[in-house]
């Protein structure tokens, strides 16, 4: 006969072991999923040709000498000559100075000066080896 005293027990034994299957299977796998964000990138343009940009070069010697690519002007008057002659060159054009060592730091930033009110941004200062 049936003894309605009787509790019945739940059995979890094989609900722990698929748990603990899918708990290992997702920790093998999780490494490998990689999340990927679709963009789109600029189209550039096949045509478009890259040209040189034009340098001017200004050196300085020991007895203040200034000669913009081959043309020599003196110091003193070295800002309205270089302001006349820099319509000639474009205006992205490369500068680079490069001064004798025994020259004092303010001359050349002097000459660095008058550059950049010219209207030259791209200016740099070459150093000797």
């Amino acid at each position: 006969m049936f003894d309605w005293d009787e509790k019945p027990e739940l059995n979890i034994t094989p609900l722990v072991d698929v748990m603990l299957v899918l708990l290992a299977i997702l920790m093998v796998i999780s490494p490998n999923i990689v999340y990927e964000e679709l963009i789109r990138l600029p189209q550039g343009s096949a045509q478009k040709e890259m040209t040189k940009k034009e340098q001017v070069q200004i050196t300085i010697s020991s007895d203040k000498k200034v000669k913009v690519g081959t043309t020599v002007l003196a110091y003193e008057s070295f800002a309205d000559n270089f302001i006349q002659t820099a319509s000639s060159y474009p205006a992205d054009s490369t500068v680079q100075i490069s001064a004798d060592g025994r020259l004092n730091y303010s001359d050349v930033m002097y000459v660095l000066a008058v550059v950049k009110k010219a209207g030259f941004q791209n200016v740099s200062l070459v150093t000797a080896q």
